[in-house]
């Protein structure tokens, strides 16, 4: 008896945590159409995002295209990024839909 009791947890705790988690993965993918109509309205006042751009009208912002091509850059990454402040960028904030959105269109220039 206590085995079996012992086994439904896990395996309640099991779904719980797939349940939790799909969410998440799902956005991940976000979708880099949108993703792109939000960079071109936020963020092209620093950041070169076009693909083949490479100077971006800040000097200190790195142009997406080049950010896409770091090694191991990955969405999390990115998505991290983007939740984190720096010195030399605005406070910006975006929905999380936006946020996987515009991560999705700077993967997408790789």
């Amino acid at each position: 008896m206590h085995l079996t009791t012992r086994g439904n947890c896990t395996a309640a705790l099991g779904a719980a945590l797939v349940a939790v988690a799909l969410p998440v993965f799902a956005q991940e993918s976000g979708d880099a159409a949108r993703g792109h109509v939000v960079a071109k309205q936020l963020c092209t006042s620093c950041h070169a995002i076009e693909r083949g751009e490479t100077r971006s009208p800040n000097d200190a912002a790195p142009a997406f295209p080049t950010v896409a091509s770091i090694p191991g850059m990955t969405a999390l990454a990115l998505h991290a990024t983007l939740q984190t402040t720096h010195r030399d960028m605005p406070n910006v904030m975006l929905e999380p839909e936006d946020q996987w959105n515009v991560v999705a269109y700077i993967l997408s220039l790789k």
